[in-house]
């Protein structure tokens, strides 16, 4: 589990990690077991049976959004502050406590010119264990809503790089230039037609000012801005496309509707159950759940 950890990391995929802490008995879950969540709701691994599954891919896929970690306690009322008590009303009367952990990838920084500032700003880049890419090409290829753009072409083609960038995802645009020039290509961009919403995102010239120093100086300067970006904001949540779930009306147990083996349907609507005992229950006496 853990090399495929790793592997996953270093390929840039978000995922939630799941360690079950404690567990009662007849819980199926051990102590130690994992499982990885995708944002897709996928699992692998191991974390529990049919009741506990999906209401720990839904606290993984929050923790996904939130790049919060949260402690779940299921079937036992825990007082900790800050623990997510979710009751199990199955009937095996097992309980379980599980860590869950967001895992997000590293920003990434996307560099377009070719000089000293760019290759320092790249290293720096690199110690942050940031991802970071180094280009004279404009194409913008693998720019998304986690990547900090950074042109600097000293003049050559500052204009139809911004522009690439602005039709993209990218979570911040940065331009390299005197106040003057930058000022020059804004007017460049609106005279485009470049919309206000998609100029907002420019920050020229970018970087923290720290009056006048060499290009090394100005690598830490932009550095430091993007650092103060992701401290400021909330971690970029990845794109979430979770698998349709509902709530056994019996139990209030998350079921997975595409998995469901336990369904009911009663006056045009379909509900769903994690076990035979609460679909018999509710067939019995809908009224008594509706």
């Amino acid at each position: 589990m853990f090399e495929r950890i790793a592997e996953l990391r270093s390929q840039g995929h978000a995922f939630a990690v799941a360690t079950v802490t404690w567990r009662r008995a007849p819980s199926s879950a051990k102590v130690g077991s994992r499982a990885i969540i995708r944002p897709d709701g996928t699992v692998e691994g191991w974390m529990g049976g049919a009741c506990s599954q999906p209401t720990l891919v839904r606290a993984a896929l929050e923790s996904l959004e939130t790049g919060r970690a949260q402690l779940v306690v299921l079937g036992e009322h825990d007082h900790r502050p800050d623990v997510v008590n979710v009751p199990m009303a199955c009937s095996s009367e097992g309980a379980m406590e599980v860590y869950m952990e967001p895992v997000l990838p590293a920003p990434k920084v996307h560099i377009v010119g070719s000089s000293p500032m760019t290759a320092t700003l790249g290293k720096l880049v690199d110690a942050l264990d940031w991802q970071c890419v180094v280009t004279e090409d404009v194409a913008m290829e693998g720019v998304d809503r986690s990547t900090h753009v950074i042109v600097a072409t000293q003049g050559h083609f500052d204009e139809q790089a911004l522009e690439r960038a602005l039709a993209t995802e990218a979570r911040s645009i940065g331009l390299v230039a005197s106040e003057k020039r930058a000022s020059s290509v804004i007017e460049w961009l609106r005279n485009e037609g470049l919309p206000d919403e998609a100029m907002a995102r420019l920050r020229a010239p970018v970087g923290i000012d720290l009056g006048h120093t060499e290009h090394d100086g100005i690598a830490v300067s932009i550095l430091a801005e993007l650092v103060r970006i992701e401290a400021e904001a909330h971690p970029t949540a990845p794109v979430i496309d979770a698998p349709e779930q509902a709530i056994d009306p019996v139990c209030e147990m998350v079921v997975d509707v595409a998995t469901a083996r336990w369904t009911f349907d009663h006056e045009g609507t379909t509900y769903y159950f994690c076990a035979p005992g609460c679909q018999k229950a509710f067939s019995n006496d809908p009224a008594a759940f509706l």
